[in-house]
């Protein structure tokens, strides 16, 4: 035990560490304080003890005990500053007894004159208790505010160590649990090779030192959310088997002013203490802010505070020390750049949403703990989720796993997987939603469009599955796409397809049911929104050539969806893209209508089995339209 109420022992894996403070008797254990509210208590419960006798007496008014004296009906009386009280010669109806009375304490010499002449028995007593007085006007009712705030004090976690104890606050994992290693983590080869330096250093710092290099202070995991920043720092100090302080950055973050700052003093203190480990500090963009970032009106003291101590404590760290600290954002633009400095925090390591070869292998790694039926092909569940990071992929299995249990199947099957991925993309099936003959027969035709131009344009990628089941969200049905490898860019000809593509089911409204519906909205917002890129922002206009136009402001340094377009051309340009965006935009209707006139039997065939089944996979799609000449239309 250690003075700061550490245990450790000292095992070959490494020291066992676990937070148990040295217990003291607290303020509320004194057992003087403790007898001091006991004879509080009994002095309280006396004084409103006789209180409620008094209440027992029966309230009459002056004028009323006038008309007693008068009658000769009271039998004595006691005179006091607060009450005038006694007792009436008239028993009660209920008890039998002589009635009590209690009335306004109006005394004066006519009235004593009056008891006096009627014969009844009166004593006058004026109490004027000191210590009555001071301890109910003095002592209960700071008694009673002392307590109250004590109580709030011990609910805010505020007693024993004071304000500023984080003994609730810093977490250290002990080396006994389960270690993750990078074992755990699938794919991600190149941020385990960046990660594996710091392991080696907190594992032989003397062998860095000997080469005349110095180890990193810090490594900041930049990524989106979900993509296990949390697992990769857990797997370094696996690796290393060292301690592993984890605590977040809005826990330092107090009423007070200077808390955080404490805090984060008495971290380092005890991370020293233990070193060689690891201090991981997630989201640390809650106290790393820039402090002159943007026009903030007024500023946060005790946030600002605790970075400069932060600051402070991570550039006075000696190398030699073997304490790393680590931290993890998804925003790190907003970062203060006395943070990400040489000295500080010296790698940025991306950990970026997973591609199709690691998208596997974590799919892998959930699906051992699961009872997998031998239908499931996990490379083409990876295949179905471009773009789903880890904690999308764990939701998908357990949302698997769910579904086969709804069903009552002992195996977790393919089709589990398909309605697991369906119900994240599009949302749950609508059942209750049902749909008229007419509306349903329309969103079949709209469907069957977008499936049969993705077979017949030249860069479609194959279609998965085509349903018309409503789903919660708002779908009236979707045609899915398996991509068939993991793409960073896009061509010209693979936009233009795509844009074909999205128009394909309004084109087969239009040409099937002679009239469109609203079904057709998002389809023309998203292939308006590739063709305004391809004009303005890729240079893919013949006509105003290789230029950009307008500049964007990126919001987000991981979600460059959030932008703010600034525009920076004339009318006349803003009228010619316009006009060239539409002119793209009519391109592809027009292809769109060569390819559902030359393959109408193709059309008609896919409405009307997809009408009667609800749902084709992309087996099924490619079967019926094999018989009919779909190919021609790729040239």
């Amino acid at each position: 035990m250690n003075k700061n109420g550490y245990r450790q022992s000292n095992g070959q894996d490494g020291p066992d560490i676990e937070i148990n403070q040295t217990s003291k008797p607290s303020f509320w254990q004194n057992p003087q304080f403790n007898l001091i509210l006991y004879l509080l208590f009994i002095f309280v419960s006396f004084h409103f003890w006789g209180a409620m006798q008094e209440t027992k007496q029966m309230e009459i008014p002056y004028s009323a005990f006038l008309e007693h004296v008068e009658k000769q009906e009271v039998a004595e009386a006691v005179v006091t500053d607060k009450a005038i009280m006694g007792e009436l010669t008239i028993s009660d109806p209920q008890t039998g007894r002589p009635q009590q009375f209690v009335t306004i304490p109006l005394w004066n010499q006519e009235l004593a004159d009056k008891l006096a002449s009627q014969g009844v028995r009166y004593t006058v007593r004026y109490e004027n208790n000191w210590l009555s007085n001071f301890l109910f006007n003095w002592v209960l009712p700071f008694g009673v505010s002392f307590l109250l705030w004590g109580w709030m004090a011990r609910r805010m976690g505020t007693m024993g160590r004071g304000f500023l104890n984080i003994g609730n606050r810093v977490r250290v994992h002990p080396d006994q649990r389960p270690k993750v290693t990078f074992d755990d983590v699938a794919g991600y080869e190149d941020v385990k090779q960046e990660l594996r330096e710091t392991v080696e250093f907190l594992k032989d710092p003397a062998r860095i030192k000997a080469l005349g290099a110095r180890s990193p202070k810090g490594v900041l995991l930049v990524g989106p959310p979900g993509t296990g920043k949390t697992l990769f720092a857990r797997a370094v100090a696996g690796e290393a088997q060292v301690p592993f302080f984890n605590i977040s950055g809005s826990e330092f973050i107090e009423m007070f002013v200077g808390v955080g700052a404490a805090r984060v003093r008495e971290m380092f203190d005890q991370a020293r203490q233990k070193a060689p480990c690891i201090i991981f500090i997630d989201e640390i963009d809650a106290i790393g802010r820039s402090r002159s970032g943007g026009p903030v009106m007024g500023g946060h003291d005790e946030r600002e505070q605790t970075l400069n101590q932060l600051l402070t404590e991570m550039d006075g760290f000696d190398s030699s020390t073997g304490v790393v600290v680590m931290a993890a954002t998804n925003r790190p633009e907003i970062l203060d750049q006395a943070l990400l400095r040489a000295g500080r925090f010296d790698r940025r390591v991306l950990v970026d949403k997973p591609d199709l070869v690691a998208r596997q292998g974590i799919l892998q790694l959930y699906a051992n703990k699961m009872k997998l039926a031998p239908d499931v092909d996990l490379a083409v569940v990876a295949k179905r989720t471009p773009g789903f990071v880890g904690a999308d992929l764990e939701n998908i299995c357990n949302e698997a796993a769910i579904h086969a249990l709804r069903e009552n199947r002992g195996q977790v099957k393919m089709a589990d997987f398909e309605a697991a991925i369906n119900r994240v993309i599009a949302g749950p099936e609508a059942k209750q939603r049902a749909l008229s003959p007419e509306e349903k027969h329309r969103v079949a035709v709209h469907e069957s469009g977008h499936a049969l131009v993705a077979v017949a344009v030249p860069t479609g990628e194959p279609v998965h599955r085509v349903t018309i089941i409503p789903r919660a969200i708002g779908a009236l049905g979707f045609t899915l796409q398996l991509p068939v490898e993991e793409k960073y860019l896009s061509t010209t000809e693979e936009m233009k397809d795509q844009i074909a593509i999205l128009l394909g089911g309004r084109v087969a409204e239009e040409q099937v049911l002679g009239s469109i519906s609203s079904g057709a909205s998002n389809d023309l917002e998203r292939a308006t929104e590739i063709a305004r890129t391809m004009v303005a922002r890729l240079g893919m206009s013949d006509s105003l050539g290789p230029v950009v136009y307008g500049r964007q402001q990126q919001l987000q340094y991981l979600n460059s969806a959030q932008t703010v377009e600034e525009r920076n051309f004339s009318e006349a340009t803003a009228q010619a893209i316009d006009a060239e965006v539409k002119a793209l935009v009519e391109e592809g209707r027009n292809r769109t209508r060569e390819i559902l006139t030359r393959c109408r039997p193709a059309l008609d065939k896919l409405t009307s089995e997809l009408e009667d089944k609800e749902t084709l996979s992309g087996d099924d799609v490619t079967r019926l339209v094999a018989g009919y000449d779909v190919g021609n239309a790729r040239e």
